[in-house]
């Protein structure tokens, strides 16, 4: 059974800046590709980032503004988020990434953290 948990997240001003975390309880976790993904209230969650082996990816809303990273050592997957809209505004989480096109999560889902774009 593998643990997310994730945080870092806020309430933030339109244009703002966030750095989300989530921490893995899981060895090897570099040979996993790990996404993020968001949940807005009455909408489906959606990826927003992935990583995998190819390089990353992201959806069109936040290219350019969102960026994913991982410290293996620390079993850590980052998402800097900067020029936040209020339409970022979401429960965000994160798990392993599954095969192209939905990058479903793979893993049981952590309890998310919850982002707030709100002037």
């Amino acid at each position: 059974q593998v643990q997310l948990v994730e945080s870092g997240g806020g309430l933030v001003q339109p244009g703002g800046s966030l750095r989300l975390s989530c921490v893995l309880s899981k060895s090897n976790f570099r040979i996993y590709a790990m996404g993020w993904y968001r949940q807005a209230p009455g909408n489906q969650r959606e990826w927003v980032a992935v990583e995998t082996s190819s390089g990353t990816r992201y959806i069109e809303s936040v290219k350019d503004r969102f960026t994913i990273s991982r410290d293996n050592a620390k079993n850590t997957v980052y998402l800097q988020m900067n020029s936040l809209k209020p339409e970022d505004t979401a429960v965000y989480y994160c798990n392993c990434a599954g095969p192209l096109p939905s990058y479903r999560g793979l893993w049981d889902w952590g309890q998310g953290t919850q982002v707030t774009v709100s002037s």
